[in-house]
Formats: C-alpha cells, sequence, structure tokens
C-alpha cells in the first residue's frame, strides 16, 4: 500500500508518503506564490525516494491552508483533524497541541484516543504567529534563525503590551531609543506571543499535559520557551514537528483504503 498527506502551508508545504506501516518519504519545500507548483514539486520530491510515479499512490489527502488548490488529491481534510491524527501517532500522550504557522495558529486538545474534542484557531491577524515574529526580527535586525536563542539571553524582559504586529512595531521602535537592549525586546515580544496563544486556547488551566508544539515555530526555542514559562510545565517537540500535518494526512489516507486495518498507528520516522 502506498499512501501519501500533503500539507500545504502558506509558508511550506510538506508531503508524507507512506509504504505500508513505514514512512517511506518526506519534503519539505517553501509554497511560494502559486500552490499547486508547490504542491507538485514536494510531491515529486518525495516520489523520487521511493523511486514511485504519482499514478502508482493508492490515496492522496491533502490538507492545511491550500488543501483545496491541489488538483490531484483524493480527498481534501482540515489540518485540525489531520495534526490531531498525526500528533496522536508520534505521542500518544498529547492532549493539547500548540500548533504555530506562518500565518495562523492553533490549540486543539484531544482526548485519550486522540479524538479531537475542542480547538482554538487564529487565522485572521498575524498576532502568535510565526510571520509575526518574522517581522520583529527584521525590525530587530537579526535572523529569524537566530531570534529565538537571542531572547534567551535576556536578564530583563520588556513588557510588550500589544500582540497586534503594526502596534508592537512602534512599541519596539520606542523601547529601542529609550536604549533597551535587543535581547530584552526579543524575549519579550516572544513572551507577548505565547501568552496570546495561551489566552486564545482558552488560559493554561485549561491545558492539559502532555502538551506538545508543532508547525514551522516549534524550531524556535525562544517559543518553546516563552510558552512552558506561561503553561508552568515542560512542552514537547515531537520528531518531525513540521510534518505532523502531513503525516496526519497520509494515516487518513492509508485508513480510506484499508478501512479494516487495526493495528497500531504509531510510525518510525523515515532516518
Amino acid at each position: 500500500m502506498l499512501v501519501a498527506g500533503i500539507d500545504s502551508g502558506s509558508e511550506t508545504t510538506k508531503v508524507v508518503i507512506l509504504e505500508d506501516s513505514k514512512v517511506a518519504a518526506e519534503a519539505l519545500i517553501l509554497t511560494g506564490a502559486i500552490v499547486k507548483v508547490a504542491a507538485e514539486k514536494a510531491m515529486q520530491m518525495a516520489l523520487l525516494q521511493v523511486k514511485k510515479h504519482m499514478n502508482e499512490l493508492d490515496y492522496i489527502i491533502s490538507t492545511g491552508y491550500g488543501r483545496h488548490a491541489i488538483p490531484f488529491a483524493n480527498k481534501a481534510i482540515t489540518e485540525i483533524t489531520c495534526h490531531a491524527k498525526g500528533a496522536h501517532c508520534r505521542i500518544p500522550a498529547a492532549r493539547t497541541i500548540i500548533d504555530i504557522g506562518g500565518q495562523d495558529s492553533k490549540v486543539i486538545k484531544l482526548n485519550e484516543a486522540g479524538n479531537v474534542v475542542d480547538f482554538a484557531m487564529n487565522d485572521k491577524c498575524a498576532a502568535g504567529t510565526g510571520r509575526f515574529l518574522e517581522v520583529m526580527a527584521e525590525v530587530l535586525e537579526t535572523k529569524i534563525d537566530n531570534f529565538g536563542g537571542l531572547s534567551l539571553e535576556s536578564k530583563s524582559p520588556c513588557s510588550i503590551s500589544s500582540t497586534c504586529t503594526v502596534f508592537a512595531e512602534t512599541e519596539v521602535i520606542s523601547l529601542r531609543a529609550e536604549g533597551r537592549g535587543r535581547e530584552d525586546l526579543a524575549a519579550g515580544l516572544h513572551r507577548a506571543a505565547a501568552s496570546r496563544i495561551i489566552t486564545m486556547g482558552g488560559g493554561k488551566r485549561t491545558l492539559q499535559k502532555e502538551i506538545i508544539i508543532t508547525g514551522g515555530v516549534a524550531k524556535n526555542i525562544g517559543m518553546k520557551k516563552a510558552l512552558e514559562d506561561i503553561v508552568e510545565t515542560e512542552i514537547i517537540v515531537p520528531p518531525g514537528a513540521q510534518l505532523i500535518g502531513a503525516l496526519g494526512a497520509a494515516l487518513i489516507a492509508k485508513e480510506r483504503v484499508a478501512k479494516n486495518w487495526t493495528a497500531p498507528l504509531c510510525l518510525d520516522r523515515k532516518s
């Protein structure tokens, strides 16, 4: 059995191919201007790894921001469902998923079976998203890859009152004029973004362990630390955190092909 999941995000497009019960291929590229083109390129990259052609795939599920713009997918499914499926596979004990992408953020709550019991999503503004952090890194004249590490150098984080990207930028410029260091500003910005996400999810008392973080921002150690400071518990970064949605989509594709599948859906990543 050969199936695929494709997660078309606003910033990156991810593909996971399952061959029987194993992850056989993974691909991740920038989405760029045309969703369909990125999806085709990422799929071809993954197919090359298994030396297969598109017509040899038994089923394809698309998910994410651009899921309806992928003509070769058999079905489009919401990223909430796919992230839940992928997260439960990677970390069966997970009860809360914090997914932070380029243009949106989500808090998804699961039961012990991995089913979604509640979720909240911010897709109307940049507050608490990867884009917010990218803009703030530019304001502080640092690379986004270094932004999280910079925040960990802070001894006295700034208090950033606004999570609106435009107002936060103005606030940061004013604080820099007062002589506040970049590391303190970076720490304050990460805390502001983390606070926005936790509030959106219903507050720290509503988030059950284990808590995991997925999406591109999972690579940001400053955001992980800021979230942990608020919820006062460790947050797990699962293997392949950016690929969780694509993995979940592939798992659902597998279930569609083999409805009588009963073996545990917990897969080892391709090394």
